[in-house]
C-alpha cells in the first residue's frame, strides 16, 4: 500500500512540476517592452487567447447571420449581408480589446501611445479612409444597396457587392466594375433602382415630312405592345418632340421593369419599327441640306490667272 501510494505521489508530482510546469512555462513565454513608463507582456497565452477569441467571435457571428437571412427575402438578405459586413470588423476590434484588457494589457496606453502612428497612418492612407467612411455612410443613408442598378461615368451597372472600401458592380458586357466608395459622396452617380425597379425609357424616330402624323402615332404605339420586357402598366405614349431640320421627331416613351437589360429592348423594338414603316409606307429620311451656288457675273479676274497663280 505505501508503494502504490508513493508510485501516485511521484506521478502527481511528474505531472505538476514537469508536464504542467512545461505548459505553464511556454503559456507564459514571450517579451515585455515599455510604453509610457508601463511594461507590456505580449505571451503565447495572450497570442493564443486573441485567436481563440477571434475564432469563437467567428463562428458566433456566423451562426448569427445564417439565423437571420434564413428569416428574410432575398432581396433583404442581400441589404443585411451588407451591413452586417461593417458590423462584423466593428465586433472583431470590439473583441479583441476587451481580451487584451481582461488579460491585464492596459489597453488606454496601447490607444494613447498609437496616436501619433494612428495621425501618420491618416495622413499616408486619407483616400483609404475616405473610402472606409464612404463605405459606412452608403449603408447608414441607403444611397446605394446590393442590387441597384447605378450609372457612373458613361457605365451602367449592378451592384453585387458592397465592402468595407470598395464597392464591385457588373456592368452590361458582364465586367466587373471595381468602384471606390468615395466616389459615391463626391461624384454624381444615377441610381435607376433607388426608388423602384420600375423605369421609362426612350426611344426615338424621325419620319419625313408629309407624313400621317396620327398614323405613326399608332404605328409606335403597336410596336411597343408587341415588345416583349415593356410593361402594359403604365402604358406607353408617344410625344411629337420636336420639327426637326430633315424629318418630324417622335418620342416612344414606355417602362422597363429590369433597366439593367433595356438596351436588349430597345435593339428588339427599332426592329420592329424599321419592319413596321416599311409595310405602312412611313420614311425615315436622312439628313437633306440645299446647295445654292452662285457664279459671278465678271470672270475676267478668274480667266487672267495663269497655271502658277493661285485661284
Amino acid at each position: 500500500m505505501q508503494d502504490d501510494q508513493s508510485t501516485k505521489e511521484k506521478v502527481t508530482e511528474v505531472i505538476e512540476q514537469d508536464i504542467w510546469g512545461l505548459i505553464k512555462e511556454i503559456w507564459n513565454a514571450g517579451f515585455s517592452y515599455s510604453i509610457g513608463g508601463e511594461d507590456i507582456e505580449i505571451t503565447v497565452g495572450l497570442v493564443v487567447l486573441i485567436i481563440l477569441a477571434f475564432l469563437v467571435t467567428s463562428v458566433v457571428l456566423r451562426i448569427v447571420r445564417s439565423f437571420i437571412t434564413s428569416k428574410l427575402m432575398e432581396e433583404d438578405k442581400m441589404k443585411f449581408i451588407s451591413v452586417f459586413k461593417f458590423i462584423k470588423y466593428f465586433v472583431y476590434v470590439v473583441v479583441i480589446l476587451i481580451t487584451l484588457s481582461s488579460t491585464g494589457v492596459d489597453v488606454t496606453i496601447l490607444l494613447t501611445a498609437s496616436a501619433a502612428l494612428f495621425v501618420g497612418l491618416g495622413l499616408a492612407l486619407q483616400e483609404l479612409f475616405q473610402d472606409v467612411i464612404g463605405g459606412i455612410f452608403i449603408i447608414l443613408d441607403k444611397s446605394l444597396l446590393v442590387g441597384d442598378v447605378i450609372e457612373m461615368e458613361g457605365r451602367v451597372a449592378r451592384v453585387f457587392e458592397i465592402k468595407l472600401r470598395t464597392t464591385r458592380a457588373l456592368t452590361r458586357d458582364d465586367k466587373v466594375m471595381i468602384i471606390p466608395n468615395h466616389k459615391f459622396i463626391s461624384d454624381t452617380v444615377y441610381n435607376y433602382t433607388q426608388n423602384h425597379k420600375t423605369t421609362r425609357e426612350v426611344v426615338r424616330v424621325g419620319v419625313a415630312y408629309g407624313s400621317d402624323v396620327e398614323k405613326v402615332k399608332e404605328v409606335l404605339l403597336e410596336c411597343a405592345k408587341e415588345q416583349k420586357g415593356i410593361l402594359k402598366k403604365p402604358e406607353p405614349f408617344v410625344l411629337f418632340e420636336d420639327f426637326g431640320d430633315s424629318a418630324l421627331l417622335f418620342g416612344l416613351h414606355f417602362y422597363v421593369s429590369d433597366s439593367f437589360v433595356d438596351p436588349k429592348v430597345k435593339s428588339e423594338l427599332r426592329f420592329k419599327i424599321n419592319n413596321m414603316f416599311r409595310l405602312n409606307n412611313i420614311t425615315i429620311p436622312f439628313p437633306q441640306r440645299d446647295v445654292h451656288m452662285f457664279y459671278p457675273k465678271n470672270n475676267d479676274d478668274a480667266s487672267g490667272l495663269t497655271d502658277t497663280d493661285d485661284a
